[in-house]
């Protein structure tokens, strides 16, 4: 009976109407459609061989993806795999062989990198599960050939092949018949292999007991003697050889366990670097982090980013003054020196052929909106500031070593999608690879350039954002917020280096030519702006304290003379969904209408998953933290939802159960509060198929038409 009261709409169909047919006209004719935004060509990896003068990179066009191979010194690219349909399996983890003779890759499942892999079922509706393969590509041109099921690759200077497959570390030959077989039996889940300088060893990280504990194990191809550096109760990872092969730096932090920890506030997660000699097993402690909030494992891509440096050195990543910043330290031990400072993140390290030198990408630049970008620089290990290799207006990031002197890497614009581009290690002109042609369909003439914007938080928090203006001509028109998932995230100024960001760019641009005012915030929480904002105080399950930035944000639209502040919208995908669906139930009385993409809606249903709460006697602050958690949920203000709501989500979700949705769905049915429904078997949460995010934004953008376009609410 409350079903049939509620205003209930299943969208399964909608998407494949024309947006003409909303209810409402449009605001303004976009002068393309989705189906053309979203053929943007996208560069999702890039490698390089470590010896060799080639790059590879995976090119992504409608779904199609495909590999593409360049070598030096022209670096002019080719097609080396010629898949033609959306199948939804991925291509990743590129692996050349040292030298370069040969190139392997992993073809389906789920690598989303905020979980395991998983394998998606077949996109024609099969009862056939794909598998997750390794494959060989022909440097010579012929078709790739499948090796073995399998993941996590690893190629050594003899083109030894290893990967995990049945959570053991298997082989299989790269020629002739593959005959895959188990290469060594460990009572763990390996991950991170790699082979010593020579190919004869091969170390890896056996995580034990559902990754409670974790050693640095070396296995002995020749003498098929496994053996492991000074195990202990703690958990260690980021195993790297020394350049002779007779040593292996490691990161060790405590196992888990121990007295529960508060969960309703932050607390210190320190680590500390180790060095342990092959041949003994015997590892010492060189370095070990404060015990404060500044001097936790770092949560940048690459955590610790540790490398072995020339002159008996280790560079590694912390937060110890607030960013993320790059040290050098005696492989002895000793104090660490810093190599960058400033008020900015450093990423995407990659450390120079002769090991003296490393090339990065960070958020800072010659302009005050640099800090919502990323540009490529360069520092030496012998001392010298950071020297900047790009600037602009336009993008750069995950740089490569191409050669001694020059490193590839992906760039972008507010209007260029991603693309392959060489420079050298000296700065000058940026030379771009072109790979494929740009579909027609991508008219980039009619994108609008994101401006930076600034504003503050109920605490006086200053709160940055990106607006998407197409018609700055005064006229009234409504607004949307777009808040991004992670939430470990930041939206830039530009087109995305993660392909779910940049089809979430997608869609903000084509709302902004219907005529929207798109703003996209980084909340409290986001990366970019320093360890105290991305660490805030009573955050979440803890507290929900970024939401006041959202609410920031609409304040900022409704004050501007160009929005009508009675019609302004929310959308946002898996953190940003948990983000809307607060935004709806808290206050429907400033946000009228929104799309809540597999958000989270109450936080104490996955608690016990989300916390990893130990057994046992004690529970800390667990009761109380229950409680807070459901009142920093959704579900916990239902009473005043009145907004209505599109709900999305695949139900092969395995970052937020599909439960979330159900749950939600039904409290909504229950207090008469319209929602709409676009479920899509089989889909997980970062979306595999690009027709899929094409039925997903369709639905968003017809939500909105809808319900903000027409005569004031």
């Amino acid at each position: 009976m409350l079903r049939t009261r509620t205003i209930f709409r299943s969208l399964c169909l909608l998407p494949l109407l024309p947006l003409a047919a909303a209810a409402r006209p449009p605001l303004h004719a976009a002068g393309f459609s989705l189906k053309d935004i979203l053929s943007y060509p996208f560069v999702p990896e890039l490698v390089a061989a470590k010896q060799a003068d080639e790059i590879a990179f995976v090119r992504t066009v409608r779904g199609v993806r495909n590999i593409w191979l360049a070598r030096g010194p022209g670096f002019v690219p080719h097609q080396v795999t010629f898949y033609r349909h959306d199948t939804g399996q991925e291509l990743t983890q590129l692996t050349f062989s040292p030298a370069g003779r040969t190139l392997v890759y992993v073809r389906g499942g789920d690598h989303d990198a905020n979980w395991t892999v998983r394998v998606p079922p077949d996109p024609a509706n099969s009862p056939v599960r794909q598998e997750v393969a390794i494959w060989r590509v022909s440097l010579s041109g012929r078709p790739p050939v499948k090796v073995a099921q399998g993941d996590h690759p690893a190629l050594s200077a003899r083109d030894q092949l290893v990967y995990v497959h049945r959570h053991q570390i298997w082989t299989a030959a790269l020629k002739g018949p593959a005959n895959p077989h188990q290469l060594l039996f460990d009572h763990s889940h390996p991950r991170d292999l790699s082979f010593s300088p020579n190919g004869k060893k091969l170390a890896f990280v056996s995580a034990r007991d559902g990754d409670d504990h974790s050693f640095i194990a070396v296995y002995d191809l020749s003498k098929h003697r496994l053996t492991y550096l000074s195990p202990s109760t703690n958990r260690d990872s980021s195993p790297r050889w020394s350049a002779h092969g007779r040593r292996i730096a490691f990161v060790r932090r405590p196992g888990r366990g121990g007295p529960p920890q508060p969960i309703l506030k932050e607390v210190p997660h320190p680590f500390s670097l180790w060095v342990g000699n092959v041949a003994t097993t015997k590892a010492q402690c060189i370095w070990q982090s404060p015990d404060t909030l500044l001097g936790s494992y770092p949560q940048t891509d690459g955590n610790v980013n540790l490398h072995w440096a020339a002159g008996n050195r280790l560079v590694f990543l912390s937060d110890l003054d607030n960013w993320p910043h790059l040290y050098l330290i005696s492989a002895a031990g000793g104090s660490p020196h810093r190599l960058t400072s400033g008020p900015y993140r450093v990423e995407d390290i990659k450390i120079s052929r002769d090991r003296r030198s490393l090339v990065y990408d960070a958020n800072t630049g010659a302009m005050a909106s640099d800090n919502d970008r990323r540009h490529l620089f360069r520092v030496g290990l012998d001392g010298g500031a950071p020297v900047a290799l790009t600037q602009g207006r336009h993008l750069q990031w995950s740089p490569v070593m191409a050669t001694d002197r020059e490193i590839a890497f992906i760039t972008a614009g507010p209007k260029a999608p991603p693309a392959v581009a060489l420079l050298s290690l000296d700065g000058g002109r940026i030379h771009l690879l072109h790979a494929g042609k740009i579909p027609s369909a991508f008219l980039r003439a009619h994108l609008v350039v994101p401006r930076a914007v600034s504003f503050h938080a109920a605490d006086g928090t200053v709160i940055q954002g990106q607006l998407f203006d197409a018609n700055p001509d005064g006229r009234k028109a409504p607004g949307i917020v777009f808040v991004h998932g992670g939430p470990s995230r930041q939206m830039l100024l530009g087109w995305h280096p993660m392909h779910y960001y940049a089809n979430s760019y997608a869609l903000n641009q084509y709302l902004a030519a219907r005529g929207y005012k798109v703003l996209s915030v980084n909340y409290r929480l986001s990366i970019g702006y320093g360890h105290a904002f991305h660490y805030p105080a009573h955050a979440g399950l803890a507290g929900a304290s970024e939401y006041q930035d959202v609410l920031a944000a609409a304040r900022f639209l409704q004050q501007r003379r160009d929005v009508d502040a009675a019609r302004i919208g929310i959308w946002g995908g898996s953190y940003g969904g948990y983000l809307t669906a607060l935004a709806l139930a808290r206050n429907s009385d400033i946000f009228k209408a929104g799309v809540d993409m597999h958000g989270v809606h109450d936080w104490t249903l996955d608690m016990q998953d989300y916390l990893k709460r130990p057994a046992g006697y004690e529970t800390g602050d667990y009761d109380a933290a229950l409680k807070v958690a459901f009142q920093s949920s959704p579900d916990a203000s239902i009473a005043t939802w009145r907004s209505p709501v599109l709900l999305i989500q695949g139900d092969d979700d395995h970052n937020v159960r599909f439960l979330q949705s159900i749950d939600l769905a039904n409290r909504l049915a229950a207090h008469h509060v319209s929602y709409d429904e676009l479920i899509i078997p089989n889909e997980v949460h970062v979306f595999l198929r690009w027709h899929s995010w094409l039925s997903a934004d369709r639905a968003s953008a017809a939500f909105f038409a809808r319900h903000l376009t027409g005569p004031a609410p």
